[in-house]
């Protein structure tokens, strides 16, 4: 099979190849489709367009199985010289000198050079002769360059299109809620949900990796109910954790537990903020300006969340405030503290990116 000049190059979920060929050439008998080229999964090239771009809008329209789809604007053997020329001559007419750039490379195949030694020889080479600065996080254009065995796929595409979890508008909620203590009525009852109940809560918590989290029971409890709730925090915690220090590409903790009566918690942490998260209160979209210098100016704030009961009305007098956020629903205990930080970050997301 020869990859000589394809005109559009479609990413695809892996498996996904042979379906999206076949409706490549469903939408243009004049086009071939060529499912995992060399073996490579997750790939489609696509060959014999007339007009390149108005096929790439009719594809993108049409192949909602397509994740991605890049119009060849150039083509190189896979050697560093040669792939640097040809994105260079691309650029001259493509990039300005009072743009940015970035060069990202995807790499298949077996090279003497690496992706980033690509990325290092192009970028220099465009940099040098567009007379533009290189912005690797937020490029107002962006160099792809596509390597498939011998052959690199070359296209320039505004930055702007790119997907990404943060850019500029967006801030880290993580700090936020690095200063939330959840203070969790324990599910009590048939040992078995106890259990289960205690595993979902602890993976939210972990999930936000929060300040701490108390288990605040009232009064005295069975304890053998309290021990398989409390054994379902920890495995629900640990499991949780497990997955982040694989995922993340930054320092993971555990969320610490403690065990405190209720009303003690709120006597102990008197002069801390404290919020009730109950169907009385006022909905949380009206609250932004009363939360904020809430988080703002304490280094610790209480979140109270009750289970098959609720939270005891003699506190409400001692709260800061007393939120709802899904007017007439009530929410299971297992999801009422995600529920309760997905909308504080929502609400007082905005703040994050005040300046103090």
């Amino acid at each position: 099979m020869s990859l000589e000049k394809p005109c559009i190059l479609i990413k695809t979920v892996l498996g996904m190849e042979k379906i999206v060929a076949s409706r490549v050439e469903e939408l243009n008998k004049d086009l071939r489709a060529i499912p995992s080229p060399h073996g490579f999964k997750g790939l489609v090239l696509v060959y014999g367009c007339k007009d390149p771009e108005t096929e790439a809008v009719k594809l993108e329209k049409d192949v909602i199985e397509a994740d991605r789809i890049l119009i060849i604007q150039a083509h190189a053997n896979a050697e560093l010289e040669e792939m640097a020329k040809r994105a260079t001559d691309l650029a001259k007419g493509k990039i300005s000198s009072n743009e940015c750039f970035a060069v990202r490379t995807v790499r298949r195949g077996k090279h003497n050079f690496t992706s980033i030694d690509v990325n290092i020889v192009v970028g220099d080479s465009v940099r040098k002769a567009t007379d533009a600065c290189v912005n690797l996080d937020f490029p107002d254009k962006v160099v792809l360059v596509e390597i498939i065995d011998n052959n690199a796929f070359i296209s320039i595409y505004p930055g702007n299109i790119e997907w990404k979890k943060m850019r500029p508008g967006k801030h880290p909620v993580l700090k936020l809620f690095k200063k939330v203590a959840a203070i969790q009525m324990p599910y009590l009852g048939p040992l078995d949900a106890c259990k289960n109940m205690g595993i979902r809560i602890g993976r939210e918590v972990q999930n936000f990796e929060i300040k701490e989290l108390v288990v605040a029971p009232m009064g005295s409890v069975k304890a053998r109910e309290l021990y398989e709730f409390l054994g379902g925090i920890f495995e629900g915690i640990e499991s949780r954790y497990r997955i982040q220090i694989k995922t993340y590409h930054r320092k993971v903790e555990r969320v610490p537990v403690y065990v405190q009566d209720l009303h003690q918690v709120v006597r102990d942490r008197k002069e801390e903020p404290i919020i009730v998260f109950e169907p009385e209160g006022e909905h949380i979209s009206k609250l932004s300006e009363d939360l904020w210098p809430l988080f703002k100016g304490h280094r610790r704030v209480n979140l109270l969340f009750g289970s098959r009961e609720g939270i005891p009305l003699g506190i409400y007098r001692h709260a800061d405030l007393v939120v709802d956020i899904a007017p007439g629903v009530t929410l299971s205990t297992e999801y009422a503290a995600a529920s309760a930080l997905i909308a504080l970050a929502t609400v007082l997301h905005g703040k994050l990116g005040e300046k103090n």
